[in-house]
């Protein structure tokens, strides 16, 4: 049982990697209008006000899968390692 869910936690990890990627190039292409209008805008505040706040939804967009990767990551490390550093019981 713990075998078969810490393969499954290592597979989804390396899909997850994956996605992830794929969500820091979405990331950039997210943002080049964003800067492209605050350029046409002129610089007013308002522009400026609003890139900074599209910028930062953004970013977090793209940060937080990157925490919650880690965290996963971490979880299914401490599984694997409780499962192996377990003592195998001695049959009678």
């Amino acid at each position: 049982m713990s075998a078969t869910l810490s393969t499954l936690l290592a597979t989804l990890l390396k899909v997850g990697w994956i996605t992830l990627i794929f969500n820091e190039v979405r990331g950039a292409i997210m943002a080049v209008p964003v800067l492209y209008g605050m350029y046409h805008a002129g610089g007013s505040w308002m522009a400026i006000w609003i890139g900074f706040c599209s910028l930062v939804g953004i970013a977090l967009s793209v940060v937080v899968p990157l925490l919650a990767a880690k965290k996963v990551q971490k979880f299914a490390d401490e599984k694997i390692f409780k499962t192996k550093a377990q003592p195998v019981p001695a049959k009678a």
